[in-house]
């Protein structure tokens, strides 16, 4: 007969506690976890409320010793800046956890939750979870309340354009908006000839020097002047100044090249018409079609300047347009536009319909002009053309009128223009009382040319009422397919008021 024992099941004994007779498990403290916390605090020391440092301005918090970072609300970067602010005493006690409570964006209040271990009396070790209240604080960073001060800077750039008109100016404010180069600026200011752009560093001057390169042709002088320096660690203390100089030459201007530009650019014309300035000038030959892109090394190889002043501009009106079918071309020609067409046309100035005075020329406008239309451009005849190239031309060989491009009513084009641009805030002085007709002028090129329209954001301005995408005169107009919604910061993605924002 075999015996079996049967398995005994310990169960760990009780024991009272000595403070208040509770049955506990037995501790080494021999006390019950109500009595030990009531005996022994261990968040003692950690300060439940805390200030935190935030600019209101940059939207960063205030890290010591002497930094600022960016944080979103409940991020992990934001709990770990809270919680070195309370370094020194949590390195008494053991971090167990660590995580935010909610609160309103604008309370202005952070709350951290958290759980801490200790070791007390006789090596138990005691839990606790405790709360942390940081007040946010109202500070004013030292690069914003430079920005405020519009006084401190260490680099400028200065751009300069030889020119009287604002086209291009215009086209690159726009394309500083699109890629944001704008924001590292502390102050922009607008002057009779171009503008100044001031930066805390010249580290950003120069990002922005290698923007203006890739954008349009320009040249760069930098220079630098010495403010302080300490002999003692060898530091100076220098201002940066960029000096770009854009080439003188805008949309719609008519340029005279030297005879030896003009054959390395395939036998063209002297006499062009320059109808856009993007990274590269572009030209093309009234009397051929033929066009060619000059980048800024080249022009500067082989400089020339606008032939007429924009205020130069005549209004003739057509007689009698017909086009060209078939041209010779010359041996070694360039590349022909497909996008306009070669015409002949006849033409009379408005200002003088009482006369039976005409002029006939060939233009690159022969896919718009009708017999009755009204069209802009210079009269090469009857003006004083001051050029060395020109100068040494064959009189046969320069055209008695050169046109630059369709009239419309600039009246009925504003009334139904359903969009608009924004615009850099910058500090303007010195304005001449024409910049409104230029920013005109420079609103009907975007319109007329969608090669500079895709690099420009166009804004619907829903204050106009949409209409069919041409007039009754034939206005090229812009689709509302190429617009985009004006969404403002108080508005999310559908228009409603969004959520308020920590201020």
């Amino acid at each position: 007969m075999e015996y079996m024992a049967e398995s005994i099941e310990h169960s760990p004994g009780h024991i009272l506690c000595c403070e208040c007779g509770v049955p506990i498990s037995p501790n080494p403290a021999n006390i019950c976890v109500a009595c030990l916390r009531s005996k022994v605090d261990i968040s003692q020391g950690v300060p439940k409320q805390v200030s935190i440092s935030f600019c209101k301005q940059c939207q960063r918090y205030f890290q010591p010793p002497a930094s600022w970072v960016q944080c979103a609300l409940e991020s992990r970067e934001l709990l770990a800046l809270c919680l070195k602010k309370i370094k020194a005493p949590l390195s008494k006690v053991r971090l167990v956890d660590a995580g935010f409570i909610w609160t309103e964006p604008h309370s202005k209040r952070l709350k951290v939750k958290l759980t801490i271990q200790k070791e007390v009396m006789n090596g138990a070790i005691l839990q606790q979870v405790f709360v942390v209240d940081y007040v946010v604080q109202s500070q004013m960073c030292g690069d914003c309340h430079r920005v405020e001060a519009k006084d401190f800077w260490k680099a400028v750039i200065q751009v300069r354009q030889k020119t009287l008109h604002k086209k291009t100016f215009y086209y690159l404010e726009q394309l500083i908006l699109k890629y944001g180069m704008h924001q590292n600026t502390l102050r922009i200011k607008e002057i009779h000839d171009g503008l100044d752009f001031y930066y805390s560093s010249k580290q950003h001057a120069q990002k922005m020097v290698e923007f203006l390169q890739g954008i349009v042709p320009c040249r760069y002088k930098a220079s630098q002047r010495l403010i302080s320096q300490d002999i003692h660690s060898n530091t100076y203390n220098y201002k940066s100044t960029f000096s770009v100089e854009i080439v003188p030459i805008c949309k719609d201007n008519v340029v005279c090249l030297s005879p030896k530009l003009a054959q390395s650019l395939g036998n063209m014309s002297q006499i062009c018409i320059c109808i856009r300035v993007t990274s590269a000038i572009h030209l093309i030959d009234p009397n051929t079609l033929q066009v060619a892109d000059i980048d800024g090394n080249t022009f500067w190889s082989h400089p020339f300047n606008s032939l007429c002043h924009p205020k130069q501009l005549e209004e003739f009106i057509v007689i009698e347009c017909s086009t060209v079918r078939d041209l010779k071309r010359s041996a070694g020609a360039g590349v022909i536009s497909k996008k306009h067409t070669l015409g002949e046309v006849w033409i009379q100035k408005t200002s003088e319909m009482n006369t039976d005075k005409q002029y006939f020329c060939r233009t690159h406008l022969g896919h718009l002009l009708n017999p009755g239309d009204l069209v802009l451009g210079f009269d090469l005849a009857n003006c004083n053309l001051n050029d060395e190239y020109v100068n040494k031309m064959n009189s046969d060989r320069v055209p008695d009128v050169v046109l630059i491009k369709k009239s419309y009513d600039r009246t009925k084009r504003q009334r139904r223009r359903n969009w608009k641009l924004k615009e850099l805030a910058r500090d303007r002085e010195n304005m001449d009382t024409d910049d409104e007709r230029q920013y005109q002028d420079f609103l009907e090129d975007l319109e007329e040319d969608e090669a500079i329209r895709k690099h420009v954001n166009i804004y619907r301005d829903a204050t106009i009422p949409v209409e069919s995408d041409t007039d009754d005169e034939g206005a090229p107009r812009i689709s509302l397919a190429e617009m985009l919604e004006d969404l403002h910061i108080s508005q999310d993605a559908t228009g409603e008021e969004g959520a308020s924002m920590m201020s």
